[in-house]
């Protein structure tokens, strides 16, 4: 029995440890470069985000404060949500 409770323990720490590691991640910046072709974002402090497939511009101008919901895949930023800021 005590084998089954510290097993369930441990399976347990695991689990939780990639649900942390595995949350989204925000950053607030000012757009210096959009490109709606390339589908990729920069904003003024040097972070770069792609773009999804699915991407739906809200009317994004550079200069305009933005706050950004993103992701890694592998060694690219993904952005999953882009969101004015007034």
């Amino acid at each position: 029995m005590r084998k089954i409770i510290v097993s369930a323990a441990a399976a347990a720490l695991l689990a939780s440890g990639s649900v942390a590691f595995a949350a989204v991640k925000h950053t607030t910046g000012t757009i210096k470069t959009f490109d709606a072709t390339a589908m990729s974002l920069v904003l003024d402090n040097g972070s770069s985000f792609t773009l999804p497939s699915t991407f739906k511009d809200p009317g994004l101008k550079v200069g305009e404060k933005v706050r950004v919901s993103w992701d890694m895949s592998g060694k690219n930023k993904i952005a999953e949500s882009v969101k004015i800021v007034k």
